[in-house]
């Protein structure tokens, strides 16, 4: 049956708004869509110039200690696994600085190696330093939190740790087997000043991780 002119007007109209409507949905997408590329162009901006400023701050601190703490790499050694029972600490250089707790946080160059000599990971690459480590309480093994209480910042010491106070039993990844007593050389600094991560970009990512 043939529509009436009312109907017929009514029709358009409904079909009108319709098309109004998916071309606004449409918009909606695409404006949705240029937005999130604005947001991670510009997170992948303030993200590289916070990157540069580590670094440069790293290669700073590499500068600057690379000369003093390098040296004592010649210290790695095999060493007699079955003597290790209890924790051992040497100062090779006493600090100036402050003097360290056990609840003491602290920054530092370090040089670890199992009984057979070999270096399972270290702050030296090359002929730089790489970012110092920030450790906290609870936050490293207990050889090195113990092992620090009273050094001065600035220091170099040598660590000698039964396994118990390192991995223990279950030992660390494929380079330190299980009951593994380990050696470490490490040279606190003082703490330099943090990076700050820009507002914006927390923000930023804050707003990603919801899209």
């Amino acid at each position: 049956m043939a529509a009436s002119r009312g109907q017929r007007i009514g029709i358009w109209i409904i079909a009108i708004f319709m098309a109004i409507g998916t071309i606004g949905s449409f918009a909606i997408i695409i404006l949705g869509n240029q937005n999130q590329k604005s947001d991670q162009a510009r997170y992948a901006e303030l993200q590289s110039e916070y990157q540069k400023k580590t670094e440069e701050q790293a290669k700073e601190l590499s500068d600057k200690y690379y000369p003093v703490f390098s040296p004592y790499a010649s210290r790695v050694a095999p060493f007699d696994a079955a003597s290790v029972t209890a924790l051992k600490t040497e100062d090779l250089t006493v600090g100036d600085g402050e003097t360290l707790t056990a609840e003491s946080s602290f920054t530092a160059y370090y040089i670890g190696w199992t009984p057979d000599g070999k270096i399972f990971d270290q702050s030296i690459d090359g002929d730089s330093l790489k970012a110092p480590f920030t450790a906290s309480p609870g936050q490293v093994i207990k050889g090195w939190s113990e092992g620090v209480v009273g050094m001065k910042v600035g220091g170099v010491r040598e660590l000698t740790i039964p396994s118990d106070l390192a991995y223990g039993a279950t030992g660390s990844g494929s380079s330190i087997p299980p009951n593994t007593p380990l050696k470490f050389v490490m040279m606190v600094i003082p703490t330099p000043e943090q990076v700050e991560v820009p507002q914006e970009l927390i923000d930023l990512y804050g707003r990603m991780q919801q899209q």
